[in-house]
């Protein structure tokens, strides 16, 4: 089956997406035709339930996205049912050491390695090419752990550490919020956090991710050494597109007299 951007991470080519929180397949569909190596589909802070989960990955099929889940916790059934309807990874939030780092690797990975129960679902077309599946998964599928709090700072060196971790995300909001610095990212604090993630990323082998919020942020992160790279998501996209077209019309509107 393989998995495209696990392979890029591997070789240290950074791999740039986007999120979903609007819980429509017709938004994925769109977002999947315009290049981006992966979605990731957001439960953790967003009303989308596995049925739903499951058409928007459908949206996706036929293109090269890789799809992937935030689920909403370190919660090996929420991981299960997240790749049995067909993601290739999953991000886990709030993971604060290298037990609850195995933890979600083993969540994901089948016996030997992990617990993930065995099933014919969407992920291995209803059981039909289950072997072929289950053989290639362990191999195949993406974990990222969130680094968020002061506790998870202090531990990522062990949990970049954990086998089968492939990627360490820090998600900028929560992790400047809980050094009392929030949205502050020029900040002392926040900037070592940023440092010492990317030190021990690099230190075990495991890319660093980040949570950027436009193209510029974007290659910044990409130059400091981030390689899984969101863009943003689904709803910035459209707030962004939406107040440079009306704010270009009432700027035009305003030069002709008519505001």
């Amino acid at each position: 089956m393989g998995n495209r951007v696990k392979e890029r991470l591997k070789q240290g080519l950074p791999s740039v997406g986007n999120w979903i929180n609007i819980p429509s397949p017709a938004v994925a569909e769109l977002l999947a035709g315009h290049g981006m190596d992966w979605l990731l589909v957001d439960t953790e802070h967003c009303p989308t339930d596995y049925e739903t989960i499951e058409n928007l990955l459908r949206a996706m099929r036929g293109t090269e996205v890789v799809p992937l889940v935030r689920v909403a916790g370190n919660d090996p059934v929420l991981i299960k049912k997240a790749l049995d309807r067909g993601a290739l990874g999953v991000l886990v939030p709030l993971v604060n050491s290298a037990e609850e780092a195995a933890a979600a690797v083993a969540a994901a990975k089948y016996p030997p390695e992990g617990i993930r129960g065995v099933a014919g679902t969407r992920a291995s077309r209803y059981g039909a090419d289950l072997r072929a599946y289950f053989a290639s998964w362990n191999q195949d599928v993406l974990v990222a752990v969130q680094v968020e709090t002061r506790q998870a700072l202090e531990q990522v060196e062990a949990i970049a550490a954990v086998p089968g971790v492939d990627v360490v995300f820090i998600g900028p909001n929560d992790l400047s919020a809980n050094l009392g610095v929030f949205q502050q990212y020029d900040h002392p604090a926040f900037a070592e956090a940023v440092a010492r993630v990317l030190r021990a990323t690099r230190a075990h082998g495991v890319a660093a991710g980040y949570m950027a919020s436009d193209s510029a942020s974007v290659l910044a992160k990409i130059e400091e050494g981030f390689t899984f790279v969101s863009a943003g998501s689904d709803t910035r996209l459209l707030s962004a597109a939406a107040a440079a077209t009306y704010g270009a019309i009432e700027r035009g509107l305003g030069e002709r007299g008519f505001r």
